[in-house]
């Protein structure tokens, strides 16, 4: 056999074996050792978390299954903040630091309209359709100097704030300098985008906002994700992006568990934001599959 042909021979060889290990830690089928023993042996590996399979499993399983993504080598100086809850139900599926104060980048946007549409309901219904245009642009498209106006037209952080309160958003659980999120002085906890996204959920009557989101696989920022997943047009959501730091936030549709809120908030300077929102988008796609199992 030429060279040529071992050593092609040998990188076939080594995928394989790369993705049987990754395909079994993220099974959750794995003692603690055996997964730290193969994370070691990926550690080296190109990150490849395929988004299109179709199997179901377990509750049960999915804590293991996102573990094995948040603690791979990759991820070591990464500081991760994941809430997953579903609305109509007090259980949690998954949480990992969920109240650490972390770069949300454009996920700031969420607090700005969220605020924006409370006030409106709250002093003045009828000047809510006026906020549509607005609100869609700021979170769909992800506009960022309408999304700073859109702060200044409601009154500045002191409304911001006190509106965000009344949807139950602890002011304790995040810190907002701008509307936009270009910021990295802003800082926002996973619980508290979760809480955001619950009480708009129940007291946004319009439907504004969650109708103003993008959609998985549709249109917006996330219209080249999830597409041909189980996910697209099953999640909407604001996405997040700044150098070395990725965030997800939204709803998702799950046959199981109805309707989900969920936020990942991940920093992580100097490593490669395809990484990311690949481990990312894995961990939102577990979560569409997971099952009661009754």
């Amino acid at each position: 056999m030429q060279r040529s042909e071992e050593k092609a021979l040998t990188r076939i060889q080594k995928v394989i074996k790369n993705t049987a290990l990754a395909v079994s830690i993220s099974l959750g089928v794995w003692s603690q050792s055996e997964v730290a023993t193969a994370q070691t042996s990926l550690s080296d590996a190109p990150l490849n978390f395929a988004v299109r399979s179709t199997s179901r499993f377990c509750r049960s399983n999915l804590e293991s299954a996102i573990d094995a993504i948040v603690k791979n080598p990759r991820f070591r100086n990464a500081r991760w903040g994941i809430l997953i809850k579903p609305i109509e139900t007090p259980a949690i599926l998954y949480q990992y630091n969920p109240n650490s104060s972390l770069i949300p980048a454009s996920n700031v946007k969420l607090l700005t309209t969220a605020a924006a549409l409370k006030i409106a309901s709250t002093n003045n219904p009828q000047t809510i359709p006026s906020f549509s245009n607005w609100v869609t642009e700021v979170n769909r498209y992800s506009d960022n100097n309408r999304a700073d106006a859109l702060r200044r037209r409601i009154g500045g952080q002191a409304a911001i704030r006190n509106a965000l309160e009344l949807l139950g958003v602890n002011a304790q659980s995040y810190a907002q300098v701008d509307g936009s999120g270009l910021s990295r002085n802003n800082r926002a906890t996973p619980s508290a985008l979760v809480a955001l996204l619950e009480g708009m959920f129940t007291n946004d009557s319009s439907g504004l906002f969650y109708r103003s989101l993008a959609v998985a696989g549709v249109n917006g920022t996330l219209q080249n994700r999830f597409r041909n997943t189980p996910v697209q047009g099953q999640f909407h959501g604001k996405t997040g992006t700044l150098r070395g730091v990725r965030a997800l936030s939204g709803y998702l549709d799950n046959p199981n568990y109805g309707t989900i809120a969920l936020s990942i908030v991940v920093n992580q300077p100097g490593q490669s934001g395809q990484v990311l929102v690949q481990a990312i988008d894995q961990i939102v796609l577990k979560t569409a599959q997971v099952d009661r199992c009754d």
